[in-house]
């Protein structure tokens, strides 16, 4: 059980990395498409699956009227042709215009979201493109800070190339200081890496001074099912979907450690 925000600094595979750790969960997953310049999913994965009344574009004016919380779980659909529940989706907005609409309503999805932690439940958030208001804070505005700021683990997605690389240091920066003085704190903050290109993980992580938390395969069949839908991905070992199960175990482990260290006493109780 674990909420987890995948970001990037410039376009690195935000979208197929978020529905790699979706599908691939040990337990229960919900996919929220957060990105502020829209949601992708439903027209490419899903093959334009779902009716466009149902989405994360109409939870503001829920917000608004006091039914978030009732309506909430009526606008996720099923990632899975079995719609079994296992694996859902919170489709995103369907035109990046909506995006300020929604300032005050990530904080209300937030507090929902912790609630399905503690169902059991994996939460998975693909905000998409850094946008900051400054060097130092995230924009309040047209991004889903909040939703980033309650992560237990924030994961910048990072191609193992130079030029990935340079691009996402500004954001490593932007994310480290929100997060320390309005989150959970800078640690908060990994990378997920791509592995794509020539270096390696540990140059990765040292270049960009943010530990790396887990590494994705480059697996361009399954991400380009995954961008454009084709046809669903039959359950065999998909290099993506492999790399994405041992990563959940990685996740788990800096989840818990993070959690023991944030609220000891209540850790403490359990044990």
């Amino acid at each position: 059980m674990a909420i987890i925000a995948l970001a990037s600094g410039k376009s690195s595979g935000v979208t197929c990395s978020a529905l790699a750790l979706t599908l691939s969960s040990p337990r229960p997953s919900l996919l929220v498409e957060a990105d502020p310049a829209g949601g992708t999913i439903r027209a490419g994965y899903l093959a334009g699956e779902g009716t466009a009344q149902v989405g994360l574009h109409r939870l503001a004016s829920a917000d608004r009227q006091g039914t978030l919380a009732r309506e909430f779980r009526h606008h996720w659909i099923s990632l899975d042709k079995e719609h079994s529940g296992n694996r859902m989706l919170l489709p995103g907005l369907t035109a990046p215009t909506q995006a300020p609409s929604m300032a005050r309503t990530w904080e209300s999805i937030a507090e929902l979201l912790s609630v399905l932690d503690g169902q059991g439940f994996d939460v998975i958030i693909d905000a998409g493109r850094i946008v900051a208001e400054s060097e130092t804070h995230l924009s309040s505005r047209s991004y889903p800070a909040p939703l980033l700021r309650a992560a237990d683990a924030v994961l910048l997605v990072v191609r193992s190339t130079q030029a990935s690389v340079v691009a996402a240091a500004p954001a490593v920066r932007v994310l480290k200081e929100d997060l320390a003085s309005n989150g959970t704190g800078a640690d908060a903050l990994g990378l997920l890496v791509i592995e794509e290109g020539g270096a390696s993980t540990s140059n990765v992580q040292q270049w960009l001074q943010t530990p790396v938390v887990c590494a994705l395969d480059f697996d361009p069949d399954t991400a380009d099912v995954f961008t454009h839908g084709q046809a669903r991905l039959r359950r065999t070992a998909k290099g993506l979907l492999r790399s994405a199960r041992s990563a959940h175990d990685r996740l788990q482990e800096v989840v818990t450690r993070r959690r023991i260290q944030l609220y000891p006493a209540h850790y403490g109780a359990r044990a």
